[in-house]
């Protein structure tokens, strides 16, 4: 039974952090493409950023500098660093898995396992 489990959202001002994390089980974490993606009303879902097998970052434009994907494979969590929040990082973040990682960040369809979302919200 495959599980992916997010925590860490909250409410925040602009120009501060949150770090979100995401509890993987069922499944060969190691070895999965995971990634988390946002949606925030109205708008359609966008990945952040991406982190394969081997530990290679992927990040959105509107994040570079400012987000850090992480895994730790011994935990089975994946985690996202999120600093200098702006009110435009306002949106559900969640984390997916999918088989393998391909270049650029993969559309939300290319993602098998998906988490429940977790808030962020950035005034």
């Amino acid at each position: 039974h495959v599980q992916l489990v997010e925590s860490g959202g909250g409410s925040v001002q602009a120009g501060g952090s949150l770090r979100l994390s995401c509890a993987a089980s069922g499944y060969s974490f190691s070895n999965y493409c995971t990634a988390w993606f946002r949606q925030a009303p109205g708008k359609e879902r966008e990945g952040v950023a991406s982190i394969d097998s081997y530990g290679n970052t992927i990040y959105a434009d509107s994040v570079k500098g400012r987000f850090t994907i992480s895994k730790d494979n011994a935990k089975n969590t994946l985690s996202l660093q999120m600093t200098s929040l702006k009110p435009e990082d306002t949106a559900m973040y969640y984390c997916a898995a999918a088989l393998s990682c391909s270049e650029g960040l993969m559309p939300a369809w290319r993602y098998k396992y998906w988490g429940q979302g977790t808030q962020v919200t950035v005034s």
